[in-house]
């Protein structure tokens, strides 16, 4: 039996670690999760939807905003852990802090660490600081699983052994079409997807196509986001059939600066718009699943809209998921108020250039990613 660390603290995290650890308990593994503590509240809702513990959590004291603070802090609490615990592998996703400092412990401890989503580059400095993580990240860890053939080539490039590469698809997908599945059997109760409030909002409405907005990047905050909320208040008064769900970033400064704008609008067209609270992971898979596109920062929102062929328009400069740029699902849009309102509104009048947006399947994956990924870690280091 083969134990398993997995050192995790965000949502993304809980999300694209959920299919591996469901995986490898299934195998008869020791799955040990490791809660890092930075997304406390909405962390602990996806732990129990997914059932994956957590079995041991790190009291986050953060007396400073500096991402420093954060990193000394949880490298500190990360080594410990380890040390404690001697799992056979760290598994570490994507490129938060929790991924940095699980690979960086890992290696000072000499266990071999396992990337999930590796290889992901923009070439940029933005994302900042995911970029550089996911470059330190790639010095460290023993096992690389790139999703896509262009994530794979950026790890060759950058001269990681070949045979340390391999290309799984990503686990995303996987917890995406779980997700949905499950609540579309019959054991599910679908009234408790979506809150209570945003499910009277869009029974309102019932012929109203939706437009799902959400912006939490850094980088976009301030100027960028008043500039996403005036595009979306400008489609909402040039189509009066539209209605956009807005899950709120829950800085104050975010939602001031959201609510600010929508306050100049008209009370009838404020109506269309539903901001609320972030929604948790099977209300946010619904929502997604119903809208007619999106318009995001996200980069797990792309991947999520690929698996459920919803249109992406990513206010971003800049992506490192180019794979669905290229397929044809996505357009990079920028924050520029006058270029989301003209991308948005082909994409509500024009259904050819809807519909060629429309994937029938996902440039990142097939569902199959945890399994494959299972199956290289049970072959010897």
């Amino acid at each position: 039996m083969t134990t398993y660390l997995a050192c995790i603290g965000t949502r993304p995290e809980i999300i694209k670690m959920a299919s591996l650890h469901r995986v490898l308990k299934a195998r008869g593994d020791r799955m040990l999760v490791l809660h890092t503590g930075q997304h406390e509240a909405m962390a602990h809702v996806l732990y129990r939807f997914f059932d994956m513990g957590p079995d041991l959590q790190i009291q986050l004291q953060r007396t400073s905003p500096r991402l420093g603070n954060l990193t000394a802090e949880l490298l500190d609490s990360v080594d410990r852990v380890i040390g404690e615990t001697k799992p056979d592998v760290v598994l570490v996703q994507g490129d938060t802090s929790s991924a940095l400092v699980g690979a960086m412990a890992g290696y000072y401890h000499n266990r071999p660490v396992a990337h999930i989503e590796a290889g992901l580059r923009t070439g940029e400095r933005e994302p900042f600081p995911e970029e550089k993580n996911r470059e330190l990240i790639g010095r460290l860890a023993h096992w690389h699983f790139p999703p896509t053939e262009q994530s794979r080539d950026n790890l060759l490039r950058e001269g990681i052994a070949p045979q340390r590469v391999h290309l799984v698809g990503n686990t995303v997908i996987d917890t995406a079409l779980w997700v949905r599945e499950h609540m579309a059997s019959d054991g599910f109760d679908a009234t408790t997807a979506l809150p209570s409030p945003l499910r009277n909002f869009l029974a309102a409405h019932p012929t109203s196509r939706m437009l799902l907005v959400t912006a939490h990047r850094r980088e976009n905050w301030g100027q960028p986001i008043r500039n996403i909320a005036h595009a979306v208040g400008q489609l909402l008064q040039q189509h009066p059939d539209l209605i956009v769900v807005w899950p709120i970033h829950p800085n104050p400064t975010v939602r001031h600066d959201v609510e600010s704008v929508f306050s100049g609008l008209d009370a009838a067209t404020r109506r269309r718009c539903f901001l609320t609270d972030p929604l948790d992971y099977p209300a946010l898979i619904s929502v997604l699943a119903q809208c007619h596109f999106t318009l995001t920062d996200s980069g797990g929102i792309q991947e999520e809209a690929s698996a459920l062929a919803r249109p992406v328009l990513i206010a971003r400069d800049s992506t490192e998921r180019q794979e669905l740029v290229q397929a044809g699902g996505a357009r990079l849009v920028g924050t520029d108020t006058e270029r989301i309102v003209d991308a948005a509104s082909a994409l509500l009048t024009q259904d050819a250039i809807y519909r060629a947006m429309q994937l029938t399947t996902s440039p990142f994956g097939d569902g199959r990613s945890a399994q494959r990924i299972a199956d290289i870690l049970s072959q010897p280091a």
